[in-house]
């Protein structure tokens, strides 16, 4: 393929995958092959929205190498080898699509696929073995998964999933119907066990949520988003509404004939503790709900939780008749964290603006899923080594945070 045409073909792809709810910030990472010796891929670290056929880079099949001084995805190895051992495949996307993410956690490969899905992944889909993101361990267990299968994809331990085709339409056709048969065999394991309909993932959630509940006798908030504005907080209600200003320092209204909302004390507390946030999100999104009402610890499933939420997100009980003693515990259990839970009241999530702390939201959301998804396919027990998990914090913390 002509090298332009190419790299405007993965500009395109880096922006679907944002709208399809494939990746989430900078993780993922999409190529297309321009030759038998070279393809062009996304550049490491860098937000999708943003790139330009200038940013895309060309890499050589085999040796690595590439053009320029924009440096290509951590992940080009596995891209090199997935061309170098499919002559067909043309296009190459690794997503961080959530059900594909679940149901690799079973730590089985995919068996059994039948019809019109079969055609478009073959029947069945492999499980690469986990290495550590841009690691030598990790490419090779995708190309042990590669040769041991004719499939158009691959699903990553703790990871996500590799999707191949001969075209940008291919390649996501492929990551669309993986997401599909994915999402399907969850849905059918949890009727197997309960003998219940199940239309949406929320019913697994609420499942796994109450075989963990214990008894608690908290309140249920109203969520409040809220950013630091000028010395001031600016709260709004999550679900939409007029905004509240309340005093950074106290976390009173700053009209004296406004109720300030319950967790005014908390948000100021938590713009005191932590400097370098200026946004807050309270997510009461369906897994995350369900999981605060159990008192669990969410530990990480899979490698975006890591990094971005951190090594643990944890539940503290709020109860705003108590607001010092609240405060104290829930800015304890969010040390060294992006979220905490509040019990039976969903997630606080913070970050430097409010699109990190959108992100943080939308992966807290995807790890509660992860969670439920382990327990729902009798595997709680398939979380990130703790070390791995805080070395990939780190190194999330010191350098990709800062390209957004």
């Amino acid at each position: 393929m002509d090298i332009e045409l190419a790299k405007k073909a993965v500009v395109r792809a880096g922006l679907l995958l944002v709208k399809e709810g494939l990746i989430q910030r900078t993780w993922g990472n999409v190529s297309c092959r321009i030759s038998d010796d070279a393809f062009v891929i996304t550049p490491s670290g860098r937000d999708y929205l943003s790139l330009t056929p200038e940013d895309i880079v060309t890499v050589n099949i085999h040796d690595l190498s590439y053009e320029g001084s924009v440096k290509p995805s951590s992940e080009k190895g596995i891209h090199a080898q997935c061309y170098a051992l499919r002559p067909e495949v043309n296009f190459v996307i690794h997503t961080h699509q959530t059900y594909a993410s679940l149901l690799g956690l079973s730590g089985r490969d995919v068996n059994g696929i039948t019809g019109e899905e079969a055609g478009i992944l073959g029947d069945n889909v492999p499980l690469a073995a986990y290495g550590l993101p841009g690691t030598g361990k990790l490419r090779k267990g995708v190309v042990n998964a590669l040769k041991r299968s004719d499939s158009n994809a691959v699903l990553m331990f703790h990871h996500g999933a590799l999707c191949l085709g001969d075209s940008l339409e291919s390649a996501f056709r492929v990551a669309n119907t993986l997401e599909s048969v994915c999402k399907n065999c969850l849905l059918d394991r949890f009727r197997q066990l309960t003998e219940k309909p199940a239309d949406s993932f929320r019913s697994v959630a609420l499942y796994v949520a109450g075989t963990l509940q214990r008894e608690s006798g908290t309140v249920a908030l109203e969520p409040f988003d809220s950013e630091r504005v000028f010395g001031e907080i600016v709260m709004t209600p999550a679900d939409g509404g007029e905004p509240i200003s309340v005093d950074a320092s106290s976390g009173l209204p700053l009209d004296p004939n406004v109720t300030a909302p319950d967790t005014a004390k908390l948000h100021a507390a938590i713009y005191r503790k932590r400097p370098g946030v200026n946004a807050i999100v309270h997510s009461k999104e369906d897994a995350t709900l369900a999981l605060s009402t159990a008192d669990v610890t969410v530990k990480p499933f899979l490698d975006d939780f890591a990094q971005i939420v951190g090594v643990t997100m944890r539940t503290a009980a709020f109860d705003p008749d108590e607001p010092k003693r609240a405060v104290k515990k829930t800015l304890r259990k969010l040390r060294g964290r992006d979220a905490v839970m509040l019990k039976r009241n969903g997630a606080i999530c913070v970050g430097s603006d409010k699109e990190e702390a959108e992100a943080v939201k939308l992966v807290a959301e995807k790890g509660c899923k992860a969670f439920a998804a382990a327990h729902l396919l009798n595997c709680p027990g398939n979380t990130i080594n703790p070390a791995e998990s805080l070395l990939m914090r780190t190194v999330y913390k010191l350098k990709y945070a800062k390209k957004k």
